[in-house]
């Protein structure tokens, strides 16, 4: 057994049931809240590299561009108006996940995904009309707080909703849905850069509003989930929805045990007190770590920074923004492989392997545009063959990213939580990985003017720590029963010192001291 691994972490434990139509339905429509986060990601960069978008709200960095003030390649789009456009929606949507973890808790999770599709449908409005910089933020704002309140609830939906053999791959639903609306992105605003006229930007900001009436009208239709009924009360609705996703009436032991979870639940009166004590370090510290990881490999910089990466490096307007299309068709094909693997290979064969695939990408990368470019950033046309390979080793770099951390940063601190401290720990996620996304998103151009081709390699040296540390304390959570995971952390080599010895945890129909 491999350092970090746990062997039959609930005492080979399986609750009957299958999937249905009913549950694949339900989570298809909830993982679309993951449009309005992809759709943003590869929206921001593709704007931010029109020139008419620039000459409206950001004239310094359009002259800069067009007279080369800087003959330093490296620096030409370094701006901090314009990385503080892109950034000040993780901000906000850092703020928002806290509140969504109440909505969450006291009113359940479709009605958390409600707000956040609708109150992005209104961001997106007044970004497309926008007339002023003030205008723009403000709109980025409120698109942040409907990011905060999805990103909080539908991994959360998915994880509860899933049965525990195939939890994996509904979850990573929600990442599928990121890469299919970046891919969305990145074709609208290739297409918007053909328009003439200085008005194709508002198109590209206002279409934002499609996915965000999308997961609105859909949380309308959607069932709550059991969890959250036996959390609120509904006990005898509760069982009836669980028969309904399970498929089968042979739900008691799973029905009990969400029943025992739930009475833990209601006993904690403050869950963010809770969440703090030391039984739950282990979950606190992935939540922690595991979207610092994630946003340290460097991907949002890349994929929402894409066209304009790939004209600093040398690309023509139009070559930049196909070559972010293809990045995104990567990142769309690579999430389908975890999507059929992440239940049969587990998680940390797929971050591990992603892990070097990425470091070898991304040293690559650095050593190819570091021996084009050096250290000055003079101005070099790149030839053809050149170009490509550098554009091949980013894919690779993407590939290894969609099948590993993209969506497993999502799914794995989902699926960690008690229900009583679920909502408050996912809030924790979702608010470290808005504030490392805008740490990084804020840096990302000045880092590339300071670092140059090294920046890079700084990636790499964060991947390397992070795959280490998946190695060494990660444990394995594939088929485990979300309400029966405390198990994996107390047979865990290290955490499990964390758990007290006379802690009882539930099994089945009755409990069991650990």
């Amino acid at each position: 057994m491999e350092v970090g691994e746990v062997g039959n972490p609930t005492n080979g434990k399986e609750y009957p049931g299958k999937m249905t139509a009913f549950v694949f339905l339900a989570c298809l429509v909830a993982a679309t809240g993951g449009l309005i986060f992809g759709y943003d990601i590869g929206i921001s960069g593709g704007v931010t590299s029109m020139d008419s978008f620039l000459v409206r709200f950001f004239p310094s960095v359009y002259r800069q561009q067009k007279e080369r003030l800087s003959t330093n390649e490296y620096c030409k789009f370094n701006s901090n108006l314009l990385t503080l456009f892109t950034s000040s929606l993780y901000l906000a949507a850092l703020v928002a996940s806290f509140f969504a973890s109440t909505v969450t808790r006291a009113f359940g999770r479709k009605w958390s995904m409600f707000g956040g599709g609708l109150i992005f449908l209104i961001g997106a409005t007044l970004n497309g009309a926008a007339v002023n910089l003030l205008m723009l933020i403000l709109g980025r704002i409120l698109l942040g707080i409907g990011v905060g309140f999805a990103n909080q609830s539908v991994p959360v939906y998915l994880s509860e909703m899933a049965p525990a053999r195939l939890r994996g791959m509904l979850n990573i639903g929600f990442q599928m849905m990121i890469t299919i609306g970046i891919l969305a992105a990145n074709l609208i605003n290739f297409w918007m850069a053909q328009i003439k006229g200085g008005w194709s930007w508002r198109v590209s900001l206002a279409l934002a509003s499609v996915p965000g009436a999308i997961i609105a009208i859909g949380a309308l239709a959607l069932p709550e989930t059991p969890n959250s009924l036996i959390e609120r009360g509904h006990e005898e609705a509760a069982k009836a929805m669980l028969r309904k996703v399970r498929g089968t009436d042979q739900i008691h032991e799973e029905f009990h045990d969400l029943v025992i979870a739930s009475n833990d639940s209601k006993a904690v009166k403050h869950p963010w007190k809770k969440i703090m004590e030391r039984r739950y370090r282990p979950q606190l510290t992935m939540a922690i770590l595991i979207p610092f990881f994630q946003q340290i490999t460097g991907i949002n910089a890349i994929m929402f920074y894409a066209p304009v990466l790939f004209k600093t490096i040398g690309f023509g307007d139009q070559a930049s923004l196909i070559s972010s299309v293809i990045t995104g068709l990567v990142n769309l094909v690579a999430t389908s492989v975890s999507i059929v693997s992440v239940d049969k290979l587990g998680r940390r064969a797929l971050l591990l392997e992603g892990g070097v695939q990425m470091f070898i990408s991304q040293v690559i990368v650095g050593l190819l545009i570091g021996i084009k470019f050096g250290v000055t950033g003079a101005h070099t046309e790149l030839s053809r063959s050149y170009a490509g390979l550098v554009v091949a080793f980013i894919c690779i770099y993407v590939a290894a990213f969609a099948w590993s951390w993209g969506p497993l940063g999502w799914l794995v601190p989902s699926e960690i939580f008690p229900l009583e401290i679920r909502s408050a720990g996912q809030s924790i996620n979702v608010s470290m990985n808005m504030f490392f996304t805008f740490i990084i998103a804020q840096l990302f151009l000045k880092m590339l003017c300071l670092m140059k081709f090294e920046l890079f390699f700084f990636f790499a040296g964060w991947v390397m720590i992070m795959t280490v540390f998946v190695a060494f304390f990660l444990p394995e959570t594939k088929n485990v029963p979300i309400e029966e995971m405390e198990f994996v952390w107390k047979k865990h080599w290290f955490w499990g010192k964390f758990i007290p010895a006379d802690k009882a945890l539930h099994v089945g129909r009755g409990e069991v001291a650990v």
